[in-house]
């Protein structure tokens, strides 16, 4: 396939997910005020505890079997790499710009995690009806795309609600306790972002401590401070049911298939599912709009964001998508979630950083205007990066 062609092929479905979020936009609009900040939050948990798991569910029971879930297995811990490597460059990114101590978690949290779920979902599905697309037939591409990208939204879900929620909260508990400290004596209390430092993991004595009962110290410290909880959101319970339902044998032939006694469950759950797309681009317009009011945040940050998801990110995951086809950990001939897994890496931030900001009150200013600049940007380089995928996967 020539490049033209599959710059058209790309760009079209990001087209598409650009008028969508012009419209949430413009309902957002003072003057229109159909999509206000209480909308907002109704929608939202809407999609959150109703549309998201009906849609993760049913796509996942319709598609994945036990044969198929042996073949997708890489795809956590493709997910769990970026997580990390965004993380390492977001903590790079921290040491380098010296931001305001506030921001440090969420500049960490917006390298680190991104949107797995609304843009995968989006933009694959768009891309097999494209024509020339190089996924086959048009149904049965939309399908596994589903599939595929309710599982990545799934695993996403687990990570930012485990790994990033966890660094956004003790960042802005430790602004907190600065506070409180300076309140109290008028002399602030130096303490270190992550729960792992120097101080933590030396002994305070002379005496010399091996490195793995630092490496488990650290461990520790980390699972008594997070909160574990969050990580069972709806999406995760849906996937476990979704799973369960494809893979064991008795349970699939009761609800899946026309024939199935139970397949209106099903079916139902599918059609909700359908609202969950168009419902979150819109959110998303409207999120947007709120970084045009944000404050001012520094350039050097927003740059660095940019560079970090979209520029190191998808070179990092053509080196790491490469190596496990080379070691044959990921199938060559599914050129559907190969293209995926590469896609993973070029996200912009997940959109739930905002709901973590608003939730803990440090950094919601800026993080929309975080969010305006990338999703702005990605326009531009997911329709190249989508480009450059294809000819790879091609």
């Amino acid at each position: 396939m020539g490049f033209i062609h599959l710059l058209v092929v790309a760009s079209l479905p990001v087209a598409k997910v650009l008028l969508v979020t012009a419209v949430g936009m413009f309902l957002a609009l003072e003057r229109i005020d159909l999509l206000g900040e209480n909308a907002r939050n109704h929608l939202n948990k809407i999609v959150f505890y109703v549309f998201s798991p009906s849609l993760i569910a049913a796509n996942l029971a319709k598609t994945v079997t036990f044969q198929s879930f042996l073949s997708l297995w890489f795809m956590p811990i493709n997910i769990l790499v970026a997580f990390i490597i965004g993380a390492i460059l977001g903590w790079l990114l921290v040491k380098i710009t010296r931001p305001p101590k506030h921001l440090k978690g969420l500049i960490i949290g917006t390298c680190s995690a991104g949107n797995m779920g609304i843009f995968p979902i989006i933009l694959i599905p768009a891309i097999c009806k494209e024509k020339g697309s190089p996924f086959g037939a048009i149904d049965v591409c939309e399908t596994y795309a589903l599939s595929y990208s309710s599982l990545s939204l799934a695993i996403g879900a687990v990570y930012i609600w485990s790994l990033v929620y966890n660094i956004v909260r003790m960042s802005a508990e430790e602004i907190a306790r600065d506070k409180e400290a300076i309140n109290s004596s008028g002399i602030p209390i130096q303490e270190p972002l992550l729960p792992c430092s120097e101080n933590h993991c030396l002994a305070a004595s002379h005496h010399q401590v091996s490195l793995s009962v630092k490496i488990n110290y650290c461990i520790r410290t980390f699972l008594g401070k997070a909160n574990l909880k969050v990580v069972f959101a709806p999406s995760t319970i849906a996937a476990i049911f979704g799973f369960a339902i494809g893979m064991i044998s008795p349970i699939q032939k009761l609800m899946i298939g026309n024939e199935a006694p139970l397949h209106v469950v099903t079916d139902s759950a599918f059609m909700l599912g359908e609202a969950a797309i168009p419902v979150l681009t819109i959110i998303l317009g409207a999120n947007l709009l709120q970084g045009l009011k944000g404050t001012g945040i520094q350039l050097r940050v927003i740059l660095g964001i940019v560079v970090t998801r979209y520029v190191l990110l998808p070179l990092f995951g053509i080196l790491i998508v490469k190596g496990a086809l080379q070691l044959r950990l990921v199938p060559s001939n599914n050129k559907l979630f190969v293209f995926l897994l590469l896609l993973q890496y070029s996200m912009p931030p997940a959109i739930n950083l905002g709901t973590m900001t608003q939730l803990f009150g440090a950094g919601r200013s800026e993080c929309s205007v975080i969010m305006l600049w990338t999703y702005a940007l990605a326009s531009v380089f997911l329709t190249l990066w989508s480009t450059f995928f294809l000819w790879i996967v091609t």
